[in-house]
């Protein structure tokens, strides 16, 4: 018997899904999308199909910034803001929900805001053939992605903090570009395949469209949700929601975060559609609850309950804050001894994690053992449940399960009473779909750095992971392989010839250090080669016919190298002697029409003291000694000045000295003979000579 978010059983070895026809019968084995007929009082149909996505409201722009928004944040005027009640537990208040194909921001009649479209890499916008017939403006436009301009790979890559959103989108065709052939393309996020569209889409889905959801990690600041064209029809979508959600919600504690829970069908019992853009109903994480009429076996007649105004306990706590509302409600069999089943469609070779509501609503059920029923899946009895004996009466009770080593495409879940009649309320089914292999950071960091300064023109689609999803092609003219460990996915080969690139070759190809051939002949490119270009494992080396300038790096000296093609560019300078080594050694090098190379066999010797479009380390140490000889001549030259200047000293005063000098000694003589006459003579009498 399990306590509250209860999770049993194990993890088996779970597999990407597939891409066979989707919406084909239920025993495909599709996710969960809900179909919206539109009009005011939308009705929900299960689809199945691949793994999609789920959201919840909110907004924020903020210029490809973080958005935060916190409890009663505003909405303004731009869009720029989410919202967000006062009660909803968003612990992580981060919200957008973007209106793909729209111009312009507003506010839709259930009071969430939307932005127009953004984030995205490439297509156009288009309006659905119809669009009276759709209630919500969101709904009414979509982005295509032609693959002949857009390239077959294309993204909405929408900053984002680090964290567990919960994402959902709206899919539509309803034969906006005349055609009349709805289209074929996979969708994945985060580089992992989440679920696939086949042509031709049942009817409703076509006209009306279809919502799914998801639950994934976000770890790198940025959510990639890409599209990827299996034909010549563009993907198309109409809205993307992203919200952010509790950490540990459904089980990430036990599961991990390396796993996408794709739904495949999230139930009321009892009730109809219920959830945000579907009814007033509030859900902290947006989920859309629709009726599980079309799940339950046809041939168990039901009865519906309701709680009748009674207070539910237990409901809208963390980590998962399922809403009061599903508890509300709930069905049991008519008949006493009948038990409630129900047929979900799955994937056999997904697990998939189950999670089942109850509350005891019925008044005349008031101690343990009235009411007692055991949960069979898939054959296996999993536990036994007494509601009133695990939380009372009228409280939430919530129990999951996961269940692996399917057999069949429909998952039967069978409540089978033991006293009393069961009961639920509702029911959830997620597939666990594992990451698919993501591309060794750097190397990303690289190919984007590439796509920068190469000018990649937006109709090869290099867009999100350059190598996954895995089961995708990689981008084009990029070939990728596993790891040596398994763990990641590498670049090994760039394929880009005659592609009409008219950048440069950014310094970051130094991190694709599995590149094992390059080959970007025959394009505009321009600037000087990296200083790194060549180390590692790289093989095969073809630039030529391009307009780059300078000299080639010593790096390109590379044992590894066996073909080396640069004819037909401007480089100058001495070629390394290592780089030429390659074709006497059975390699092959070409470096013909670089008119300023010079110093080895087939080209002409570089100038004196020449090395690589400068002076050579020994013209630099001939120049070196040059000038300290000419410093010691000059000082040589100096200290002789010097002596000479010494010799020929007179220590003589001037003439005009001599001159003020012998007159002041006349004047001082004369005054002294003064003042003798006029004091006493020298036998002490006084002088005469003044007498009168």
């Amino acid at each position: 018997m399990s306590t509250l978010d209860h999770f049993s059983s194990s993890r088996g070895n779970a597999t990407n899904p597939t891409t066979s026809a989707l919406f084909a019968a239920s025993s495909d084995g599709r996710p969960g999308f809900v179909h919206h007929r539109l009009l005011q009082n939308p009705c929900c149909l299960f689809f199945l199909s691949p793994p999609t996505r789920s959201v919840t409201p909110g907004d924020p722009e903020m210029y490809h910034s973080l958005f935060f928004f916190f409890l009663s944040f505003f909405y303004s005027a731009s869009g720029h803001t989410n919202t967000a009640l006062p009660t909803d537990p968003f612990t992580a208040g981060v919200a957008i929900n973007i209106d793909c194909g729209g111009a312009s921001n507003f506010t839709s009649g259930f009071g969430r805001p939307w932005v127009a479209d953004r984030y995205f890499s490439a297509g156009a916008a288009g309006l659905v053939a119809e669009p009276h017939r759709f209630s919500q403006p969101q709904e009414r436009t979509l982005r295509f992605f032609p693959p002949v301009s857009a390239g077959e790979k294309n993204c909405y890559s929408i900053p984002l903090p680090a964290g567990r959103y919960y994402v959902r989108t709206f899919t539509v065709y309803d034969n906006y570009d005349s055609k009349l052939r709805t289209p074929s393309f996979d969708v994945s996020f985060e580089g992992t395949l989440v679920f696939a569209w086949r042509s031709p889409w049942p009817e409703a889905a076509s006209r009306s469209g279809a919502y799914a959801d998801l639950i994934a990690a976000v770890p790198d600041g940025d959510a990639d949700l890409c599209f990827y064209s299996i034909a010549t029809d563009p993907p198309v979508i109409a809205s993307v929601e992203i919200a952010a959600i509790h950490p540990l919600a459904y089980g990430a504690a036990s599961t991990g975060t390396d796993l996408i829970l794709v739904n495949y069908g999230r139930l009321t019992a009892g009730n109809s559609v219920f959830g945000p853009g579907f009814s007033n109903d509030s859900d902290a994480f947006s989920r859309v609850w629709q009726s599980d009429a079309d799940f339950r076996s046809p041939d168990i007649p039901i009865k519906a309950l309701s709680a009748g105004g009674h207070k539910i306990l237990g409901a809208n706590q963390a980590p998962n804050y399922f809403p009061v509302k599903l508890y509300e409600t709930a069905v049991t069999p008519l008949k006493s001894g009948d038990p409630l089943k129900y047929l979900l469609p799955v994937d056999t070779r997904l697990d998939y994690m189950v999670w089942f509501h109850f509350a005891e609503i019925d008044s005349g059920v008031n101690s343990a053992g009235k009411r007692v029923f055991d949960v069979v899946i898939d054959g296996v009895n999993a536990t036994r449940i007494d509601i009133y004996k695990e939380v009372g009466g009228f409280t939430a009770f919530k129990w999951n399960y996961i269940v692996d080593n399917l057999t069949s495409t429909t998952l039967v879940v069978t409540l089978v009473p033991v006293a009393g009649k069961p009961i639920i309320c509702g029911l959830e089914n997620y597939a666990m779909v594992p990451l698919d292999l993501a591309t060794v950071p750097s190397q990303v960091m690289a190919m984007q750095a590439l796509k920068e300064s190469l000018r990649i023109p937006d109709r090869m689609g290099w867009n999100g992971d350059p190598c996954a999803p895995s089961t995708w092609d990689a981008w084009e003219g990029v070939t990728c392989h596993p790891s040596g460990n398994g763990q990641n996915l590498i670049v090994t080969q760039l394929d880009l010839g005659s592609q009409g690139l008219k950048g440069s070759i950014s310094d970051k190809i130094s991190l694709l250090t599995n590149l094992v051939s390059l080959n970007l002949s025959s394009n505009s490119l321009g600037g000087t080669l990296p200083s790194g270009l060549g180390e590692g494992s790289l093989v095969s080396l073809d630039l030529s016919s391009n307009q780059l300038t300078g000299g080639i790096p010593d790096s390109l000296g590379s044992s590894n190298l066996k073909v080396v093609l640069l004819n037909n560019n401007q480089l100058d300078g001495q070629v390394p002697e290592k780089l030429y080594s390659i074709g006497v050694h059975g390699g092959i090098i070409d470096l013909s029409g670089n008119k300023g190379l010079c110093g080895v066999p087939t080209l002409p010797a570089c100038p004196l003291f020449w090395d690589k479009r400068g002076l050579s380390t020994a013209g630099k140490v001939a120049i070196g000694l040059s000038c300290v000889f000419f410093v010691m001549l000059l000082l040589l030259i100096y200290l002789f000045c010097i002596k000479r200047h010494n010799d020929d000293y007179d220590f003589e005063f001037p003439q005009d000295l001599i001159s003020i000098a012998a007159k002041r000694n006349r004047y001082q003589r004369q005054k002294l003979m003064l003042v003798e006459m006029d004091g006493p003579n020298s036998n002490g009498f006084p002088s005469t000579s003044n007498s009168h």
